[in-house]
């Protein structure tokens, strides 16, 4: 009979008795076929557990993943510590593990005491290794040689096909010099960069090395940061969470018929729909008479949440015009792209009738208006503003911004004021999104000094009179008021208080030496010539 190799291997190890003993071995092995694979298997990562040093009456805590390797279920009915400074928790029992599943268990440290301490933590199970033991060690200490900032490095949710960089700062809290002899990484998807090692800090002295976390798996995992010399060890935890994904709404950008020179907005919004945080790095636009504004990158969406922005279409030229922008990100349909297209149209143009405007003669003081016309012709036009570069004339009768459709018109004023005498000029600019903006209408206008007109008047003298009141009304027949400031005593007086082009209407009266005053003179009229 030939031996299968799994007891001939026994037996080499087992050479008292061989024929004795050997057959009943053999016998007693000879199960049915699939028994032996029914025997379950427990197996823990890792299998040593460093705590390094750990400032005494501090907890520092650790994971350990316990995993059932073989193919059926494996029931853990107790889990013992040979040391009462290290403690679990996080696992009720019995736990049962079904074939290929695993549990993380905590695994705390406090020393109370300085100097080294060590011990095991059994599994009781009715696994074919019922008695599974992991080391555990570490040593308390007065103060933490090198400390870690921050203590635990927690990537919190990572999508999957990503990855998070936390900086870990190691800084040497003796007086004296410290060695980090080496580095060490433990747990899924974790990984550091940074300076070599072994690597000398002096009093005081810090280094930074860049973690970064990776996920494999959706979960949370966890690992450890150690480093040997001062036997730190700095925890590590993160969350692998499926990709999200991003949609566009709407889906493309379409923009109408918009005036070379002109342009037009419209508003994109992007979401992220699934359950992992996104963060969007790049905006890439293709077509030089796109642009978007509103989005300030790098932008982070957690699940559900949306960012909206405007894209902005300007065409250069007429026709049709495409493009397209591409959203880059660390979703699971990256890049997202959306296609833009638009429709560039002529210009319109903007005609000012008449091209000048003449004022002729104002006297000053006075002013003078005239209207002009402003027409859109080809397409429509926007007026934006009005301009004029001299303040004696004045636009009025529009309101702007103004958009006129193809062939209408719209009428302003322009009034002139003079302030001196003299001829001056103006042009008047309107800024539009027509093709031969600004359109312009000169101006001229002629400042003249006003005509002071008086009245004189005379009249027979009066028997007894030693004065005279004149008195005057715009309405023949009264009222009239008097206009001398103290009694005439001349038959003859000049008004120069008159207004040109209006007309007014004369009497007087005779005082006599005891101040008696006549009834009104006959009335005379006087009409002012304009100017």
């Amino acid at each position: 009979m030939r031996l299968p190799q799994s007891i001939i291997q026994y037996f080499s190890v087992r050479t008292i008795h061989f024929l004795t003993i050997g057959i009943a071995i053999l016998l007693l092995g000879m199960v049915p076929v699939g028994a032996a694979a029914a025997t379950s298997q427990l197996a823990c990562a890792p299998t040593n557990l460093q705590f390094g040093t750990i400032v005494v009456g501090h907890t520092e805590t650790l994971l350990v993943t316990v995993t059932n390797n073989g193919p059926t279920s494996v029931t853990i009915t107790a889990i013992t510590v040979s040391n009462a400074e290290f403690t679990t928790s996080s696992l009720n029992l019995p736990l049962v593990l079904l074939a290929g599943q695993s549990a993380d268990l905590s695994v705390s440290f406090t020393p109370t005491a300085i100097g080294h301490a060590g011990g095991t933590i059994k599994f009781s199970s009715n696994a074919s290794n019922a008695s599974l033991q992991l080391e555990v060690e570490g040593a308390g200490v007065s103060s933490e040689p090198v400390t870690a900032s921050p203590t635990i490095a927690s990537f919190g949710q990572v999508a999957i096909g990503s990855s998070s960089t936390v900086p870990v700062v190691l800084t040497n809290a003796r007086s004296w010099n410290v060695t980090l002899s080496a580095l060490q990484i433990t747990g899924v998807g974790f990984s550091m960069s940074g300076p070599t090692f072994p690597l000398t800090l002096s009093a005081g002295q810090s280094v930074t090395l860049n973690v970064a976390f990776a996920p494999q798996s959706v979960g949370t995992t966890g690992g450890s940061l150690l480093v040997s010399g001062p036997g730190l060890a700095v925890p590590l935890t993160g969350t692998g969470a499926a990709p999200g994904q991003l949609t566009a709404n709407p889906g493309s950008l379409t923009f109408a018929n918009v005036q070379v020179g002109s342009s037009t907005s419209l508003s994109e919004t992007v979401t992220n729909t699934e359950a992992s945080t996104v963060t969007i790095s790049q905006a890439n636009l293709t077509g030089a008479v796109f642009s978007i504004s509103g989005l300030s990158l790098p932008v982070r969406l957690t699940p559900n949440q949306s960012v909206t922005f405007t894209a902005t279409f300007k065409p250069t030229a007429a026709g049709t015009t495409s493009g397209s922008l591409s959203i880059v990100s660390n979703a699971s349909n990256s890049p997202l792209n959306i296609a833009l297209s638009g429709t560039g149209t002529a210009a319109g143009q903007l005609a000012v009738t008449p091209t000048s405007l003449s004022f002729g003669s104002v006297v000053v003081g006075s002013n003078s208006s005239l209207n002009g016309t402003l027409t859109a012709r080809g397409a429509s036009v926007t007026i934006n503003s009005a301009s004029l570069n001299n303040g004696e004339f004045v636009l009025s009768g529009i309101s702007l911004p103004a958009t006129l459709t193809a062939s209408q018109s719209a009428t302003f004023a322009v009034t002139f004021t003079p302030q001196a005498s003299g001829a001056t000029s103006a042009s008047l600019s309107f800024s539009s999104n027509a093709s031969n903006s600004p359109a312009t209408q000169t101006m001229t206008g002629t400042g003249t000094a006003s005509t002071q007109h008086t009245v004189d008047l005379t009249w027979n003298a009066a028997s007894g009179a030693v004065g005279y009141n004149i008195y005057r009304g715009t309405v023949s027949g009264g009222p009239y008021t008097m206009i001398n400031s103290s009694l005439d005593g001349t038959t003859a007086y000049t008004d120069s208080t008159v207004v040109s082009g209006q007309t007014y209407y004369y009497v007087a009266t005779s005082v006599n030496g005891e101040s008696e005053e006549s009834g009104y003179s006959n009335q005379t009229t006087a009409v002012i010539p304009n100017p």
